[in-house]
Parts: C-alpha cells; sequence; structure tokens
C-alpha cells in the first residue's frame, strides 16, 4: 500500500555570503508564489533558513530550481510528509541576522563552530560521563520535549541565551557540551559562540531534532515528548521507540502536549492546555489577562459584558 501524503514539509538552512539580501528575498517570493509554495523564509547576508510546504512536484521543483544557484547547489534539505499546507501564506523576509543573537563580535559559523555529530554519535556521547544536554531552544520548545537529561535555559528568546550561559557558567564549565536546536541553524552560530566564550569541548547535533528523529539507528530514541516547529502542526514526533508525555496543562499539571496562545494580544504567551481547560480559563494565563478589553477568546466566542464578568468571577471563587 502506498501511504506516501500529498504534500511535504521542507526545512533546510544554509550559511553562505549573499551580497543583496533585500534583492534575492524579492526574486525568491516571486519563485515560490510562481510554484505554488508556502511558508517563512529568512534571508540575509549570513545565508538563507526556511520552512516551505506543497505538494510533492512543487517541492522538488523547488530544491531542483535551488540547486541551479551555486550559493545553495549542496543545500540539505529535511522533508516531512503532511496531509495539507503547513502554513497557510508565503513570506520571504530579508533579515540582519539569520538566527537573532545579537552579539557585539558576531560570530561566522563558516569560520567557527562546533563539532558536528551524527544522531548515533550524539545518542553515545549524550550518556558519557561529564557530559551536559544543552537545549539552545525556547523554554516552550523545551517544555513540549526534549532530550532526557538536557538542561532548560530559563528563556524566551534565543537572543537572551547568550547572557543565560553567562549566568550559569558553573553549570557548564569543564564539561563536554552537547547542544542541539529543532533543524540545526541555531546551533551552528550558538555552538561557535560557546567556542568563543572559553569552552572547550563543544559539539552539536547535525541536522537537528528532526534528523536525529527519522534516523534508522536511534530511531529518536532519549528524547522525551513531541519536537515543536513553527507551522501550522505546532508538533512533530521524535522517538519512534516511546512516547513519554513531558509537557504538563498549564492550569492542571495534567499531561498535555496541546498548544495555544493566551487570548490577550498583548500577552501572547504560548500555554500548554486541554481544550475544557482552554475553555474554562478562557484561555487566558492570568487573571489580567483574561479581563483585558481585547481578549480574542470573548470576541471569537460572543461572550456577552455579563457572561464574561460571570466567568471571570466563578474562576476568582475557586
Amino acid at each position: 500500500m502506498n501511504t506516501t501524503k500529498p504534500y511535504r514539509v521542507l526545512l533546510y538552512y544554509h550559511y553562505v555570503p549573499i551580497a543583496d539580501p533585500e534583492e534575492l528575498a524579492s526574486e525568491h517570493l516571486e519563485l515560490c508564489k510562481e510554484i505554488g509554495l508556502k511558508g517563512r523564509i529568512l534571508i540575509s547576508s549570513e545565508g538563507i533558513n526556511g520552512t516551505v510546504s506543497g505538494t510533492v512536484e512543487q517541492t522538488e521543483k523547488y530544491m531542483n530550481e535551488m540547486k541551479k544557484d551555486p550559493r545553495f547547489a549542496d543545500m540539505v534539505y529535511k522533508t516531512d510528509e503532511a496531509d495539507e499546507h503547513a502554513f497557510k501564506k508565503m513570506h520571504v523576509r530579508p533579515k540582519k541576522e539569520l538566527v537573532t543573537l545579537r552579539l557585539e563580535d558576531d560570530i561566522n559559523p563558516l569560520e567557527l563552530t562546533g563539532k558536528h555529530l551524527e544522531p548515533k554519535e550524539f545518542f553515545e556521547q549524550m550518556q558519557q560521563e561529564d557530559t551536559v544536554i544543552l537545549d539552545a531552544r525556547n523554554d516552550y520548545e523545551y517544555d513540549l520535549g526534549h532530550f532526557r537529561g538536557a538542561i532548560k535555559p530559563d528563556i524566551t528568546n534565543f537572543r537572551d541565551l547568550p547572557d543565560w550561559v553567562r549566568q550559569n557558567k558553573d553549570k557548564l564549565e569543564g564539561k563536554k557540551i552537547l547542544t542541539y536546536c529543532t533543524g540545526g541553524v541555531r546551533c551552528e552560530k550558538f555552538s561557535g559562540w560557546l567556542l568563543k566564550e572559553g569552552f572547550e569541548d563543544v559539539a552539536q547535533l547535525h541536522g537537528g531534532i528532526v534528523t536525529y528523529g527519522k534516523d534508522p539507528e536511534v530511531q529518536g530514541e532519549l528524547w522525551d515528548g513531541q519536537c515543536y516547529v513553527f507551522d501550522e502542526r505546532i508538533s512533530v514526533p521524535v522517538n519512534q521507540k516511546e512516547h513519554v508525555i513531558v509537557g504538563r496543562d498549564f492550569f492542571s499539571g495534567e499531561p498535555c502536549e496541546r498548544y495555544v496562545n493566551c487570548a490577550n494580544p498583548e500577552c501572547n504567551k504560548k500555554i500548554l492546555t486541554s481544550e475544557e481547560n482552554e475553555h474554562k480559563h478562557l484561555r487566558s494565563c492570568s487573571h489580567e489577562c483574561r479581563v483585558h478589553p481585547r481578549n480574542r477568546y470573548v470576541v471569537e466566542h460572543g461572550l456577552t459584558e455579563e457572561e464574561w464578568q460571570e466567568r471571570v468571577e466563578q474562576l476568582k471563587e475557586q
């Protein structure tokens, strides 16, 4: 039986000098629209970083077109089957940095980066003494899933990671540092920064979590939970051998792997919660967010002022 799904999601990045990111972004948007892709692509003077979705034929055409450009001829694509588009629109944006670290003295991954470990090597190194596994993602990504025993940096933005490391050097000094992220693009720069900071033994998971989960040897072993992805799917499975839920409902603490955004547009915090608790708490992470005048849940569900206040009061009494 043919189980191939009609759509495909491509995840990729490539560090390569680009002379005019704005011009390339404009041309690239036209190419993607012409092919029929949807997704999010960032282009900077450092290179390209993207996730796009389309039919199998459309994604094949895109990869073939990219191979014609010497700058991207050897770019590696991570692919996932899908039933439909993983995005609603197509965005191609020029950016100052491919991944936002905002360092005073920037890192060029083509000149300095940590050792690349293939999934089997990473799996084996994780279990060695004097090894620390450092998640290079944001806290909400970690909360949905992570490598067993990995350190969770208390950050909500990648650019905050260097400060966190400096404040927590005692956890890392003298250790073999393994770092990882979704597809690898953040670690290319972050691992180089770690080396520049004086950490001597730094390695990164080549191809990121998504490659690790598809590796036929390790099959995602030692990964718990799901992997957060920045598209309509929200999460993808990693561990093919066992599924351990690590996410916890924001309101009840029960096992949960369902993310929503706080209904207060000025907060927009990502909340793990069941549908039942989402409705009970008006999809809001706090009392202040529940009573916010632009609460999106209230608008979406057409609550009257009276109904809104009544439900807020009920929660205050609990």
